[in-house]
């Protein structure tokens, strides 16, 4: 119990010195309106566009806290109103994307790998022993971060015997991978796939740049919100997403670049003659 309680104050402590210079953009984010695709360097129209997500459901107030992890299991405190995990959010329809069935949830990320989908609080979850990144934020059920504060736990973390022995702040510069990820089947799902990242210590409106390389094509990112992407091929598809810092260089930190393969599927199923 001493030694529970301690990982709870060194939570606490964490929480308060990992500040994120980025100002939420989310829960109030620009209407959809003006795509960031630019002509190639050659001069030819790119394939592929982003375009901002609309607005979406606030949940200001949600929060994400009293991380605990002991004998390979995860324990979360979620509060705040009108947010509950399991639910669906209540714009889902209008958004246009791959909808999770089971509703709002959390992501969780180690080390700018794949997240993992969890509906409840408490969860089990193996994590190898060592040194760790460790990313947890709240979902939509569409798979939008929030990204306010209060709503997301990051830490770099000790793991031993499947005990967090230790918990510091994150004081690098960095983008976590969110979406797209997976499969998705569909004419609903695959016209317009949403592109979703969470940055830590980054503000792109200061000194901070972000480019998306969609299976090799270039494209700057300019503003902390999700966007639609649209005119994917069928088949798998890349998307690798980089740091830069005020020269236009790749950031020097954990996990930068960091590249993700995804896949479209369509739904016709073949008749037989």
């Amino acid at each position: 119990m001493k030694i529970q309680h301690t990982l709870l104050l060194l939570v606490a402590i964490c929480l308060s010195s990992c500040k994120n210079d980025n100002k939420s953009t989310s829960d109030s984010s620009a209407p959809e309106v003006k795509t960031t695709t630019q002509n190639s360097k050659d001069g030819s129209q790119n394939k592929y566009t982003l375009t901002p997500f609309s607005t979406s459901q606030d949940f200001s107030g949600a929060e994400l806290q009293n991380m605990t992890y002991n004998e390979r299991v995860f324990n979360f405190t979620v509060g705040g109103e009108g947010y509950e995990l399991g639910q669906q959010t209540p714009d889902k329809d209008s958004k246009m994307c791959a909808n999770s069935a089971k509703g709002q949830h959390i992501h969780l990320i180690i080390d700018n790998e794949p997240y993992s989908a969890k509906y409840t609080s408490t969860f089990d979850y193996d994590i190898a022993d060592g040194e760790h990144y460790l990313l947890a934020f709240l979902s939509r059920s569409y798979h939008e971060s929030i990204k306010t504060r209060k709503a997301a736990i990051h830490a770099k973390v000790q793991v031993k015997d499947k005990k967090l022995t230790q918990i510091d702040g994150i004081s690098e510069a960095m983008v976590m991978y969110s979406r797209p990820k997976g499969t998705y089947i569909g004419k609903k799902d695959t016209e317009k796939v949403m592109l979703d990242f969470y940055l830590l210590n980054a503000d792109l409106a200061n000194g901070y740049g972000l480019t998306a390389s969609i299976n090799g094509e270039q494209h700057s990112i300019d503003k902390w919100q999700p966007y639609y992407i649209e005119g994917l091929p069928m088949g798998e598809n890349t998307v690798e997403l980089t740091l830069l810092d005020s020269q236009g260089n790749a950031i020097n930190s954990p996990y930068n670049p960091v590249k993700r393969t995804f896949t479209l599927m369509d739904d016709t199923i073949p008749t037989s003659k």
